[in-house]
């Protein structure tokens, strides 16, 4: 095996993206790279302390900085890119939390419009022990702590929408972008379909951890140092982000209704079980309904984003033109980690 090229960069704030789509690359990247990344937080950096209200000191709607784009050579429309995240670490021993009034799904909304005042608006800082794996966790009112275990993860990873469209680095839908999904995490391979030259690939908005649903609309938010392989699947299209680890495939669906989410995503796994995996569609149905995980990854932004997980060991071999392109990524970040 050859080995890669590795890429280092670090954006300086004015390089950050704020947008899928509509953004000048920062950098164009040979398939068959490794990227060493670093992100920043979802608030720009800009809460630090208890003090720092997300409604003083950020500035609507410059939140959720994307590292990137960047300009894959060779990718066309109808392709698709393969990103697969080999080791993703927070970067400050701190990371920060918060209630934003009118955002989360426990609160009245913008959309979801009520006569009752929004809820307090409150920050948590969290510290971080990067050497145990853990998140402490302090109540804002009280004496309670707790530590939870780290899972860093990226909530914002997609390319440029199609069809000229520019869309807020808040907002997740076919091209992928803030789906702030757990299962987004290291070892993990994501596909999205590529939709403009270059597919123009961003990344951020990382966490420490989040729950399934991110409830009150905010993980623990952190910047992170990632490193990623990519490379293209020529010729195969890919409608909605999909990702595999080394004991699931799953797929992604992003809308409101939350039904009309979980629906996506469940259409999307039966079309890959028959599409790369040789089973019929109603067989594939029948399976899915028995055997499916369904995590929902958020509920709380523009749109909601539901997954549909199956587990490998219970499926026919993979054929398709994605088949070992997660286990040949995975030996790539093994090899590099190897190396360090």
């Amino acid at each position: 095996m050859t080995d890669p090229q590795v890429i280092a960069f670090r954006p300086e704030p004015e390089q950050f993206a704020w947008t899928f789509g509509g953004a000048a690359p920062v950098m164009r990247v040979q398939p068959g790279a490794v990227l060493e990344l670093w992100t920043e937080d979802c608030f720009a950096g800009r809460v630090r302390s208890r003090s720092d209200l997300v409604s003083v000191v950020c500035e609507f709607p410059f939140l959720n900085p994307q590292t990137g784009p960047f300009y894959i050579e060779g990718a066309q429309p109808g392709d698709t890119l393969a990103v697969h995240f080999i080791s993703i670490e927070p970067s400050r021993d701190w990371a920060a939390s918060t209630t934003v009034p009118l955002f989360g799904a426990l609160t009245s909304t913008h959309l979801t419009a009520t006569l009752q005042d929004p809820l307090p608006e409150i920050v948590w800082i969290w510290q971080l022990d990067r050497a145990a794996r853990l998140c402490h966790f302090e109540a804002a009112e009280g004496d309670f702590t707790v530590d939870l275990p780290m899972v860093p993860m990226h909530g914002t990873v997609g390319v440029a929408p199609a069809n000229l469209e520019v869309r807020s680095a808040l907002v997740p839908d076919a091209y992928g972008g803030n789906m702030d999904t757990p299962e987004m995490q290291a070892g993990v391979t994501c596909f999205l379909g590529v939709n403009v030259e270059g597919a123009l690939f961003s990344i951020g908005d990382g966490h420490a951890r989040q729950g399934e649903g991110e409830t009150c609309g905010v993980a623990i938010e952190c910047a992170m140092d990632t490193v990623i392989a990519i490379d293209l699947v020529k010729g195969r299209p890919t409608a909605w982000p999909r990702l595999e680890s080394d004991t699931h495939i799953m797929s992604t669906g992003s809308a409101r209704p939350l039904e009309d989410a979980f629906r996506i995503a469940q259409t999307d796994l039966v079309n890959w079980l028959v599409s790369d995996h040789g089973l019929a569609a109603m067989d594939a149905y029948q399976l899915i309904s028995q055997a499916v995980e369904s995590p929902v990854a958020n509920v709380c932004d523009i749109n909601y984003t539901s997954l549909a997980k199956i587990r490998k060991e219970w499926l026919p071999p993979c054929h398709g033109p994605l088949a070992n392109t997660h286990q040949r990524l995975r030996e790539v970040g093994r090899s590099y980690l190897a190396g360090k």
